[in-house]
């Protein structure tokens, strides 16, 4: 130990403990946004002379990072040619009849797909198809969708392009002279990990799973038979008549939006605060039972009865409604919706906020929004998909118009293939099969062009870039060297088994508090250190780096994927340790296990 502290106290190793410590205290508290705090890190690091510019955002020119980039566009292409629809239909099967049947087919389908396209898109994707089968079968959501979650975890460790923390991994491994990983370096030990955690799910999930409800799962269906969707009628006598509705009692004294507004064969769309109202128009409120009933004992509106010609208000004029979810690290949380100007802001009317087990639909304007919160959203079909090219919100449906045509799925499926087998039989390097796969995938019209700079999440890219930089650091200063050397003092005597444990351990539980990104590029040059240390590969504690930080099984804001059903599977926070904590016990066991066979340590 006293290696570590002397190292500790020269004026460089010292700044970075302060920068790591500052950085680890933002990514727990969230008080910014994850990529901000990498930002802040690199730029600290680089102000304060312990790296050089260079040194410090050499992980933006990385090629794993440019690998990453083109999966995006790669996996965005599958989806909007149709790609993946036999997935979706096959997981929406109705020959799927119970809950444990549904699990055993994510594991089995879901699964070996997530080894290669992003765990986000799909979980997006196959959320309204999971929630559609749990509808027809009465089932709670709650039974099937945490699964899903943790089948694309498990499946996103099978192979390289399963997660960008293998490709951030294999960048830090290879910039510390460990080496690259392969496209199927692990793929051995991601099976094992695969296959028994895809057991295990199966077998806990009547035990561990909770029962949470359907009453409230489909926010739309809810929200229309409860009646706060309400068609009104401007009647003679109304003291709305020659007001507006920015003037008007409806905004003074009642908590309502006032949705649309039908005068004759016109229809308006908000904004409507400065119309004049005149008798006999219709408007479209979302209001409470009880402000209801007030307006009409007042006189002030009466029920109007729906003309047989009318059709179903989201259906007309383009208009959608639709469910978001606000991911994990989105800008809009911690503010309400009327301070963000949600409307103006993106031409969309918040009708219901459901956040947990509860579903809020009164003075929507003054919640503050959290992380996993799902909204109901009404509006025009343009609206909603400028949502999808938003990293602040995830749309949890996909517009029919926004597919190439079908035709081209076969394409899709085609190109994604070739990029993964040129890369296996080292005919061309990753980056560069990626890259071309992204650029056949344009060409072929299966992207359009305009989507290919939407599908790149900006937020993972200025993340993974900026986290290079802590390995950078950690090594430059003699800390990696260390902290290992402080832990040979407790680990030098036991078994390369138990060493491992330790290892995967530690990392599982870190990442479960603050981004796995950060875990891996902050472990690895330790977790290298310690092996040399030790006598054994480097590479062998480095994997259980990198399968710790994917095991996150334990919270919600572990992994961007539990944030995602955490909200529509009206999950508590404890439902997710409650079916996890055994899935990590059993990986605790078993990675180490797995990665001695493998190195035959």
């Amino acid at each position: 130990m006293s290696d570590l502290f002397v190292a500790a106290l020269q004026p460089g190793a010292l700044i970075t403990l302060l920068v790591l410590a500052g950085a680890i205290v933002l990514f727990v508290g969230g008080w910014l946004a994850p990529e901000l705090t990498g930002l802040l890190a690199a730029a600290l690091l680089m102000a304060t002379g312990v790296l050089k510019p260079a040194e410090a955002v050499e992980g933006f020119g990385s090629p794993a990072l440019i690998t990453l980039m083109g999966l995006f566009a790669l996996s965005a292409g599958l989806f909007r040619s149709g790609g993946l629809d036999r997935l979706r239909a096959l997981i929406g099967s109705d020959a799927v009849r119970s809950p444990k049947r549904m699990i055993a087919l994510m594991v089995a389908a879901v699964g070996p797909v997530s080894a290669f396209v992003p765990n986000t898109p799909i979980v997006a994707s196959l959320l309204p198809v999971i929630e559609g089968w749990c509808q027809r079968r009465r089932i709670s959501p709650s039974k099937v969708l945490l699964p899903l979650s943790f089948a694309t975890v498990l499946g996103g460790t099978m192979t390289l392009l399963g997660s960008s923390v293998n490709l951030l991994a294999s960048e830090v491994s290879s910039k510390l002279g460990y080496g690259a990983f392969g496209l199927f370096g692990f793929t051995p030990i991601g099976i094992g990990v695969w296959l028994v955690g895809g057991l295990l799910m199966v077998l806990l999930a009547d035990r561990f799973l909770p029962d949470r409800g359907r009453d409230d799962d489909d926010l739309l269906a809810d929200l229309a038979s409860s009646g706060y969707l309400t068609e009104v009628k401007i009647p003679q006598g109304s003291e709305l008549i020659g007001q507006s509705l920015h003037g008007s009692r409806l905004q003074r004294r009642f908590d309502l939006d006032v949705l649309e507004l039908h005068r004759g064969s016109e229809r308006f769309l908000p904004p409507l605060a400065d119309r004049t109202l005149m008798l006999g128009d219709r408007l479209l409120l979302r209001c409470s039972r009880e402000d209801l009933l007030r307006l009409q004992q007042d006189h002030t509106v009466v029920l109007a009865p729906t003309p047989e010609s009318d059709g179903p208000a989201d259906l007309q004029n383009n208009q959608r409604m639709v469910e978001v979810l606000l991911p994990s690290g989105s800008t809009l949380a911690g503010d309400c919706l009327r301070d963000l100007r949600f409307r103006q802001r993106y031409n969309v009317t918040v009708l219901a906020l459901r956040r947990g087990n509860a579903v809020l639909r009164e003075r929507l304007g003054r919640v503050q929004l959290r992380d996993g919160d799902v909204l109901l959203l009404q509006g025009p079909k343009d609206a909603i998909r400028g949502l999808q090219a938003s990293n602040d919100l995830v749309v949890l449906e996909q517009l029919e118009k926004d597919l190439p045509t079908v035709s081209r799925k076969w394409l899709a499926l085609l190109i994604a293939a070739l990029v993964i087998l040129l890369p296996s039989f080292e005919l061309i390097p990753l980056v560069a099969s990626v890259l071309l796969g992204t650029v056949a995938m344009v060409a072929s019209g299966c992207l359009r062009a305009g989507e290919l700079q939407r599908a790149i999440r900006l937020d993972v890219i200025l993340l993974l870039g900026s986290l290079s930089s802590f390995s950078v650091a950690l090594q430059k200063t003699g800390l990696a060297a260390a902290f290992a050397k402080g832990l040979l003092v407790g680990l030098h005597s036991w078994p390369v088994y138990a060493a491992l444990l330790v290892v995967f351990l530690f990392t599982t539980l870190l990442t479960e508090v603050m981004s796995n990104a950060a875990t891996v590029a902050m472990l690895i040059p330790i977790a290298g250190q310690l092996a040399q240390g030790l006598d054994q590969p480097p590479m062998a504690f480095i994997y259980a780096v990198l399968f710790g930080a994917s095991q996150s099984f334990l919270s919600p804001v572990g992994y961007q994927t539990n944030l995602m059903v955490f909200g529509p599977g009206r999950y508590r926070f404890l439902d997710i340790a409650r079916y996890g904590l055994p899935l990590t016990v059993a990986m605790t066991v078993t990675v180490p296990f797995l990665i001695c066979r493998y190195f035959g340590l």
